[in-house]
């Protein structure tokens, strides 16, 4: 869960610190206070898009920070990108005024794309326009999906779709370009004759380049390696005779001063070194031998080797590795080709698609069921007595999505058939039933804190009442925030803040506090009242909180 927010020169708050408890929770103000300003510093942290136009006047950045109780969810996932998975997760966006954003995840750096999906652990966020983008046709598959968990299901689908459709596409070029396919296989066919001629080895290119640098310079080799035999190892006066010299001479002191072992250890491995190199020496030298023969060979073969690399313009340690490439694009090509192993192909990808397309129906129209059960259950709640929802499944052209036509239908009143959500439902009615579908689909949800942000707009009386009930009761299996101008839902809320906006120094800031008792009773007075608060309206607000 969300355990507190800090915000810092972001849009009109200069600063604030917010501890939030369990349950559910309220944020109300006046109109223009800021109150979703909380809602959008917190998407900020879950790796929404941020500019510079989020800054204070004034300020050169803007920082905002959020502390989670680490979800044991998100353990994995934290543990697989190397960050620490500790109890507590600090999550924190930095903004300056060139619009270029930092994020950290206890303390280390991640991209935004990191903190979205770190984000899909911890919060859902119902903004206040949800109702509207009910009306989308993919947003009410998405809903029903999400109501019915059928997150695997959706991704086995789009893996066979994409599947099937990548070789029906292959089937189509193979189809349409007949001829241009066989010219790249007769220029695919030269070119991959010419590399078998030249059957080049991994590595060749390297190897026959030291042997011919060794062979075109053996005279040097052999003429260098015997002189520096001979200052080794030849006379009186070698480096050889004179270490073992200096060892046994050392030798006769160490009687005498024990303080020059090191001289001595140092002396004795450099002269065991020299017996080594003259040993390897002797043996290079015995088996050196001018080759011109074969020098001749490693000529020939790097000449060919590199007329082939300039033919295709690479670089002949290049040529292997093209070899194999070429390879590839003729297997390729070959497949592409054969268009009736690619019908048959195509015909088994389609098998499969039908098969996960045909399971993930069967599942949408389970969940479209019992979706349909709760929400006209609780329209009869919401001042929609008699009206029935339901979610209609029918069957459609196959998609990436599976081959179901998602469609809400509603009717308002008892006696009036069901008709699309779009072309009956009035504003008021529209809010309250994506209320209710999002209080229903948060039921469901693997995340610890929701987040309503003003979804109880057009919505008032009793109905206001019902809503404020509904969130409590989600608050006892969520932590529950919700952005409310209604003081039937304040009411009901246990923890309670009110955000509100004062001029200072020709500047607007907002504040936001946490309210005790008293401060609930006058806040929700406020609501019920306006501007002029009456003893009335204060005993109906102490009267509210009561309840």
């Amino acid at each position: 869960m969300l355990r507190a927010l800090h915000i810092r020169d972001f849009v009109i708050v200069a600063e604030a610190d917010i501890s939030f408890e369990k349950g559910f929770t309220v944020f109300s103000g006046e109109t223009g206070a800021g109150k979703s300003i909380l809602i959008d510093a917190l998407a900020l942290t879950l790796g929404g898009r941020a500019d510079s136009s989020v800054l204070r006047t004034g300020a050169t950045r803007a920082e905002i920070s959020a502390v989670f109780d680490t979800p044991e969810t998100l353990t994995t996932w934290l543990t697989e990108h190397d960050l620490h998975a500790e109890d507590e997760l600090i999550l924190r966006r930095v903004i300056d005024s060139q619009g270029k954003s930092r994020a950290y995840v206890n303390g280390s750096a991640v991209t935004a794309t990191q903190l979205r999906q770190i984000g899909e652990y911890l919060i859902d966020i119902h903004g206040q326009h949800a109702h509207q983008s009910l009306l989308r046709p993919e947003n009410q598959r998405d809903l029903l999906d999400a109501h019915g968990n059928h997150h695997a299901l959706r991704q086995s689908v789009n893996a066979a779709w994409k599947a099937w459709r990548s070789v029906e596409r292959q089937i189509t070029l193979s189809e349409q370009d007949a001829s241009a396919l066989a010219a790249e296989r007769d220029k695919l066919d030269w070119q991959l004759a010419e590399l078998d001629r030249l059957a080049i080895q991994a590595g060749e290119w390297d190897e026959i380049s030291a042997e011919h640098t060794r062979l075109a310079n053996g005279q040097s080799l052999l003429d260098g390696a015997a002189l520096t035999l001979a200052t080794l190892d030849d006379d009186e006066a070698s480096i050889h005779r004179g270490l073992s010299t200096a060892v046994h001479r050392i030798s006769q002191l160490l009687k005498h001063d024990p303080s020059l072992q090191t001289v001595h250890d140092a002396l004795d491995s450099a002269c065991i070194a020299v017996n080594e190199a003259i040993s390897d020496l002797n043996a290079y030298l015995s088996h050196a031998e001018l080759d011109p023969e074969r020098l001749a060979i490693a000529e020939d073969r790097m000449r060919v080797i590199f007329d082939m690399a300039r033919k295709f313009k690479i670089e002949p340690d290049q040529l292997f590795d093209f070899h194999e490439k070429l390879r590839n694009q003729r297997e390729a090509l070959q497949a592409c080709a054969d268009i009736e192993t690619l019908k048959i192909q195509a015909k088994a990808l389609q098998a499969t698609y039908l098969s996960a397309a045909q399971l993930l129906s069967q599942a949408r129209q389970s969940a479209a069921i019992e979706l349909s059960g709760l929400v006209s259950q609780a329209m009869q709640t919401l001042a929609m007595q008699g009206g029935v929802f339901q979610a209609s499944v029918t069957e459609s052209a196959p998609t990436a999505h599976g081959q179901d036509l998602i469609e809400f239908l509603v009717a308002g009143h008892a006696g009036t058939p069901v008709r699309p959500l779009a072309k009956v439902a009035s504003g008021g009615e529209l809010a309250r039933i994506s209320l209710a579908l999002s209080v229903i689909a948060s039921r469901a949800a693997r995340v610890p804190t929701l987040i309503f942000d003003e979804v109880d707009s057009g919505i008032g009386g009793a109905v206001a009442e019902v809503v404020g009930n509904l969130l409590r009761e989600l608050g006892e299996r969520h932590q529950v925030l919700c952005v409310t101008h209604l003081p039937q839902v304040a009411a009901r809320g246990q923890q309670h803040f009110q955000v509100s906006k004062k001029m200072h120094a020709q500047t607007t800031a907002s504040y936001i506090t946490e309210l005790d008792e008293q401060g609930r009773i006058e806040e929700i007075a406020r609501m019920l009242g306006g501007v002029k608060i009456t003893s009335t309206t204060m005993q109906h607000a102490q009267e509210m909180l009561q309840d």
